[in-house]
């Protein structure tokens, strides 16, 4: 980053390195990477959810932490179930796609939001619980990383990570 840029300028392009790759941990493409369909439903051993189901988690997430950050009026899925899907795996090969892109679809949106030049990271917005553009950036990439861990501990049990 030039020295020429601004503090804030400097800390929205970390944010956005944060949430897009990862930095000290895999990408999310690389987690969701080449996973065989009969894996996504699996659950193992004591653990309650599949990949399929983080995977999703993680979509619905996102999304409501991006309708959050630009719409005063959204409201937020019920806690915990509206956040969790019921069904272990998805239908079809389609579902796992679509889920898959408006993950990246989202995510893109949130980042446009995050680097639009009158975006203010620190002013706490008007509704909600003293959040702020900051707070929701960290927030994705903490949560999505937490999940995308889960989803590698997974995939290892199903012999399906190579790191």
């Amino acid at each position: 980053m030039p020295a020429n840029k601004s503090n804030e300028a400097i800390l929205k392009h970390q944010l956005v390195e944060v949430i897009t790759k990862g930095n000290a941990h895999a990408s999310f493409e690389e987690v969701v990477e080449d996973i065989p369909l009969k894996d996504l439903g699996a659950k193992l051993g004591n653990l309650p959810y599949s990949i399929w189901q983080l995977v999703e988690h993680i979509r619905i997430t996102q999304k409501d932490i991006l309708e959050f950050s630009r719409n005063p009026q959204h409201v937020s899925p019920e806690w915990p179930d509206e956040y969790w899907p019921e069904k272990p795996g998805p239908a079809n090969e389609q579902e796992w796609l679509q889920s898959l892109e408006q993950i990246k679809k989202d995510r893109k949106a949130f980042i446009d939001l995050l680097n639009d030049p009158a975006a203010d990271l620190y002013t706490q917005y008007a509704h909600g619980e003293g959040q702020n553009l900051l707070r929701e950036a960290l927030l994705i990439a903490d949560h999505t990383s937490y999940h995308m861990g889960e989803i590698i501990v997974l995939r290892r049990l199903l012999n399906d990570w190579n790191d």
